[in-house]
């Protein structure tokens, strides 16, 4: 089974002094791409966030966020007296006359005027965290896979279609020949010239040998049904579907070369069409 690269998870830790809220979101990248954003405090634990989600993510560009609500009585507040006092000091630079109580309220709500400390990260503490970031990134495998279950009907479909273009053009494929007989004929009557007729035949068959479809249609086939496999397969490989997709659109490229046909060709674009749109979606593939 098949799955995106598309995907987000979420998990809620509460704990008695705060409340710890994961988020992890992906979209589709060639590599694992992971951006974190983590408050200062778990700081220290950046590279042990970052193999946990590397050992649960293949692939993707991943953005995980860790964001910390305090309870009132986790921290303790602390005044940051001096610089209170300078911005008291800078206050009174542009405005002399008004006294320093009437500059306090303003001067509190100043940045970093109060201090706030935490106990040290515990042992017990990250355990309970280490373990909502794993919720948090199977939700998102989960989301994964059911993206995947949508992507695998789609391209099933797309791929189900050019099988189905490549079954119309077999009642062109002798009326082509048939019609290029009639033109080269109508030309040679035109011109009245004398020919060799075993010659001609001899053209004519290695002509028609160099617009034979057999081989590409077998091979456009075989490319279909591997492709249906592969999706069908344990695990999810996007990058080996996206290969098999580039030799199936060779093949619908060289029957579009020999087709020599109107209809035929116009069966042809609606191949490129489908093809097109497995392309795109097997970017999103993981």
């Amino acid at each position: 089974m098949i799955a995106s690269m598309t995907g987000y998870g979420k998990a809620v830790l509460e704990l008695p002094e705060k409340k710890v809220t994961i988020e992890v979101r992906s979209l589709n990248s060639k590599t694992l791409d992971l951006n974190t954003r983590i408050p200062s405090f778990y700081r220290e634990k950046e590279l042990e966030v970052r193999n946990i989600i590397s050992e649960k993510i293949q692939r993707g560009k991943v953005d995980f966020m860790m964001m910390v609500e305090l309870n009132p009585a986790a921290r303790t507040q602390k005044l940051n007296a001096e610089l209170i006092k300078s911005y008291i000091a800078d206050f009174k630079k542009i405005t002399p006359d008004v006294t320093e109580a009437d500059l306090l309220p303003v001067v509190m709500r100043m940045p970093d005027v109060m201090n706030y400390s935490q106990d040290d990260l515990s042992t017990e503490e990250w355990n309970a965290i280490r373990e909502t970031i794993l919720e948090a990134v199977n939700a998102l495998n989960t989301y994964r896979q059911d993206e995947g279950k949508v992507l695998e009907k789609e391209l099933i479909s797309y791929v189900e279609k050019i099988l189905h273009n490549l079954t119309l053009v077999e009642p062109f494929e002798g009326e082509r020949i048939e019609t290029i007989k009639d033109r080269f004929n109508k030309k040679l009557e035109d011109a009245k010239a004398d020919i060799d007729q075993n010659r001609y035949e001899q053209e004519l068959i290695y002509f028609f040998e160099k617009l034979d479809i057999t081989e590409e249609k077998v091979r456009l086939k075989n490319n279909c049904e591997y492709f249906i496999k592969e999706i069908h397969e344990a695990g999810s490989n996007g990058k080996k579907l996206g290969f098999i997709s580039q030799e199936i659109g060779r093949e619908i490229n060289t029957l579009g070369s020999k087709s020599n046909h109107s209809e035929m060709q116009k069966i042809v674009v609606q191949m490129k069409d489908e093809l097109e749109k497995i392309k795109e979606q097997s970017l999103n593939i993981l």
